[in-house]
């Protein structure tokens, strides 16, 4: 199955401030995450983020932050986006079938949020190189399981090429220029 535009939603699974200098090889992660983040914006693909605990973890980190109105961000204790009443809600809300999913920490709330979101029969897409771990075991095993439980493991380029759809429209072009190249 494609990743349509107007089918899916892109969810930024606690990229935060006092969580993020433990993460392996997080600069590339907060890169290939602003890459695909940009781009949704670009194609109108709604964006979430969600916060473990801001009070102790902080809040999103600046470089993604600056991306996102302040609508988009969802406030957590649990692990799961889905099984915070008010996160579920939100996602409810948007009214789309298709996640695709970037964050920390793979093994943890990534890896909880996916499988609550494949049981409620949602298809969802989990970007490789957009979710890390402190450890990158931790990462690769959360990967291995997602993809044993039907969850489709996607690059962000795949994302980016099936939300534009096609080539020679003036959308393709300005990704092309700024992302691409």
């Amino acid at each position: 199955m494609l990743i349509h535009p107007d089918k899916s939603f892109l969810l930024a699974v606690d990229i935060q401030e006092k969580l993020l200098p433990a993460i392996h090889e997080k600069q590339r992660l907060v890169d290939d995450c602003r890459w695909l983040i940009e781009i949704a914006n670009i194609l109108k693909v709604p964006v979430l983020a969600s916060e473990q605990y801001p009070a102790g973890l902080g809040r999103t980190i600046v470089e993604l932050r600056e991306l996102l109105p302040d609508g988009q961000y969802m406030e957590k204790t649990h692990f799961s986006c889905l099984a915070e009443p008010s996160c579920r809600e939100t996602i409810d809300n948007l009214g789309r079938d298709q996640a695709v999913i970037i964050g920390t920490e793979a093994h943890v709330c990534v890896l909880q949020t996916v499988l609550e979101l494949k049981q409620r029969d949602k298809e969802v897409y989990v970007v490789a190189e957009c979710v890390s771990s402190r450890k990158l075991d931790d990462k690769n095993r959360a990967l291995e399981r997602m993809r044993a439980c039907g969850v489709h493991i996607v690059s962000r380029e795949m994302v980016a090429f099936e939300w534009m759809q096609r080539a020679g429209t003036e959308t393709f072009r300005q990704i092309s220029r700024e992302f691409l190249r």
